[in-house]
């Protein structure tokens, strides 16, 4: 058999699904290799649409999403949701058709080094130089992908190296490590420095989520009657329902859930990827105690210097300090929870219009089953999802945080939709976030998934208005006109929706959803909202 052959049954072997990409010269041996694939190729028409495709489809599963492209171009393509994904740790994996090796020493058509160009933003970068060891580059990628922390791994294919003959070779038995039990020492100094602080608080993280370990972060909080605050990308993870729960961390501006941190002598990070939110921004005096709880140890910092490390599996970690620890007496943060809750709640009924983003999110939770999920694309929509959208399950709302790129939104909604095909999959966008991968509304309905563009249309860069604003007083460069997004949609056979009146959202979301197809929903948003946020909680004064 072909090198490609054997190439496409170590994917299938390690269990892939789908590989999004678009096909090309270089990489022509291992498309003819997919026919009777039991991988389903998914041809997107931009390689970073199947980039973040796969990016959110790994973050979705656990499982590497795959992504392919050709040689040049085609793999420089792929480098914004690569990265994407590499930071946020979301298991994906690169592949990119190379020129021939014969022509690799010197300059030549389309030739770049792609092994040294993602080497910076992956866990492992290389060249398959051999047929023979295609098994051995794939096991160790995907294994690399997919163990915690996760990230992107890059495989660069040569043609000539694809169209070779290997006798004798097959994929390699795939085996993952069981993560290991902290030490008893350190969960029972955990529990002491709990049990003797005053006002401890948990920031949960995004390991958390990959971990599975939401169900027992919920346990150690009742248990311990602990307050619990997560990142963006651990939103869900304690439902915000829940009366333990803050909401979300992470704005960097002083909120009422920053003086939750104030006020805390104890912070428990479980699960904290240092780049989801600063330790300096909350921090920032390096007073508190901190605990980490996590499969990796701490990240090196002057502002997370450790109380306690507790490093292994975390279910086991938080159950077995729950179990030594003294419970908190006392309602902890009830004072604080409530005037989040109120202050999350207050413009449910403002009927001004263009709409203000409160009223947006509000109808949108309104809209939304619990398990339905959101992805968000980055811009000034993407601070107020982060604050205020109310998530009651893991991994239901999914925000680009650590690479923050724009785009990402209509192909996240498409990798969610093939990954839970019951569930609603919606995106909110921005109307610059949104043309930047827009021609994916065709890859969409061509392979028939159902999903809800909601774009916050306001023809400016927004946050970066935000920015200029609060920093100059002043703003430029920020404005673009658009097309006509209804009629645009339809151009591809999608359907569009008009909000003209606040009170119109929340029926459009509900007949979107039922439509069953592509729906776009064209909102006007009205951003002043940003600089009186901006006002109000620079002039926040702590309740507690």
């Amino acid at each position: 058999m072909k090198a490609s052959d054997l190439f496409i049954r170590c994917l299938e072997n390690e269990g892939v699904e789908y590989i999004f990409g678009i096909p090309g010269e270089e990489n022509l041996d291992v498309m003819d290799s997919m026919i009777g694939s039991t991988i389903k190729f998914i041809t997107t028409r931009h390689e970073q649409g199947a980039a973040f495709m796969a990016d959110v489809y790994g973050r979705l599963t656990g499982k590497a999403g795959v992504c392919l492209a050709t040689l040049g171009p085609g793999a420089t393509n792929l480098v914004t949701g690569f990265a994407d994904a590499n930071m946020d740790h979301a298991p994906i994996i690169g592949i990119a058709g190379q020129g021939a090796t014969t022509r690799m020493h010197k300059e030549s058509h389309q030739i770049l080094d792609l092994v040294n160009l993602f080497a910076p933003i992956s866990k492992y970068s290389v060249q398959i130089r051999e047929p023979e060891i295609v098994g051995e580059i794939v096991r160790k990628a995907f294994k690399a992908a997919e163990a915690e922390k996760p990230g992107g791994c890059f495989i660069d294919f040569p043609e000539n190296i694809a169209a070779m003959q290997v006798e004798g070779k097959e994929p390699l038995k795939v085996q993952s490590a069981k993560p290991p039990v902290p030490p008893q020492d350190k969960i029972s100094q955990a529990a002491e420095i709990i049990s003797n602080a005053r006002y401890p608080l948990v920031m949960a993280g995004n390991g958390v989520v990959r971990a599975d370990a939401n169900d027992a972060l919920v346990a150690f909080a009742e248990k311990l009657n602990i307050p619990v605050a997560t990142t963006f990308m651990a939103k869900g993870s304690i439902p915000f329902s829940h009366d333990l729960s803050l909401g979300t961390v992470g704005l960097q501006a002083q909120d009422y859930i920053a003086c939750g941190f104030d006020r805390a002598d104890v912070v428990i990070c479980v699960g904290y990827d240092m780049i989801e939110y600063h330790p300096h921004l909350w921090n920032q005096e390096k007073t508190s105690k901190i605990i980490h709880i996590d499969m990796s140890p701490a990240e090196v910092d002057e502002h997370y210097i450790l109380e306690c490390g507790v490093i292994g599996d975390i279910n086991a970690a938080l159950k077995g300090i729950a179990a030594e620890a003294v419970p908190k007496s006392g309602s902890q943060a009830q004072t604080l929870r409530e005037i989040i809750v109120e202050e999350l709640t207050a413009h449910a009924e403002n009927d001004s219009f263009p709409m203000v983003p409160q009223r947006i999110i509000l109808d949108l939770r309104k809209a939304l089953e619990p398990e339905d999920i959101v992805v968000s694309d980055v811009g000034a929509h993407k601070m107020w999802i982060a604050r205020m959208y109310q998530a009651e399950r893991p991994n239901t709302c999914i925000i680009s945080n650590g690479f923050a790129s724009m785009g990402i939104g209509l192909p996240g909604a498409i990798a969610a939709k093939l990954v839970f095909p019951d569930r609603t999959a919606l995106t909110v966008t921005g109307d610059a976030g949104f043309l930047m991968n827009s021609q994916e509304i065709e890859t969409a309905l061509r392979i028939g998934v159902a999903i809800v563009i909601l774009v916050w249309n306001d023809s400016k860069y927004g946050l970066i208005k935000w920015h200029q604003d609060r920093r100059f007083g002043r703003d430029t460069q920020i404005d673009f006109n658009n097309p006509d997004l209804v009629k645009y949609a339809e151009s591809f056979g999608a359907k569009g929706y008009r909000v003209e009146s606040a009170g119109d959202l929340l029926p459009i979301l509900k007949k979107a959803i039922a439509d069953n197809t592509v729906v776009l929903i064209d909102c006007p948003v009205d951003y002043s909202e940003n600089m009186k946020l901006t006002e109000k909680l620079g002039n926040l004064v702590c309740p507690i």
